[in-house]
């Protein structure tokens, strides 16, 4: 069955950065729109950005604009996102989702065939 498996996640200082990493398995990778959620506690899923299958076209939340950079290697069938100048309402659980065709929104969650486990992100003040 597919496998999406995030890491990278940890704890860091305002202001500091992270890379994630999603690695899938069993999924054409290279022929996915790859995409980045995260959810806060208390809080629906919100995404965070996408990229679609040859890297040529990303998109980014407002919030995260500047900040985060989303990139793929379909050689290693990993997608990353670059975090700088973390702040501490990026805290939150970031998911990776994979979409078999471009999304028609690619903002909702419910135009992503498969997620990862996600993994925790926090940022200390």
């Amino acid at each position: 069955q597919v496998q999406l498996r995030e890491s990278g996640g940890g704890l860091v200082q305002a202001g500091g950065s992270l890379r994630l990493a999603c690695t899938a398995s069993r999924l054409a990778f290279r022929s996915y729109t790859m995409a980045w959620f995260r959810q806060a506690p208390g809080k629906e899923r919100e995404f965070v950005a996408a990229i679609n299958w040859s890297g040529t076209t990303t998109n980014y939340a407002d919030s995260v604009k500047g900040r985060f950079t989303i990139s793929r290697d379909n050689a290693k069938n990993t997608m990353y996102v670059q975090m700088n100048s973390l702040k501490p309402e990026d805290t939150a659980v970031y998911y990776c989702a994979a979409a078999r065709t471009y999304p028609s929104n690619m903002y909702s969650a419910g135009d992503y065939d498969y997620w990862g486990q996600g993994t925790q992100v926090t940022v200390s003040s």
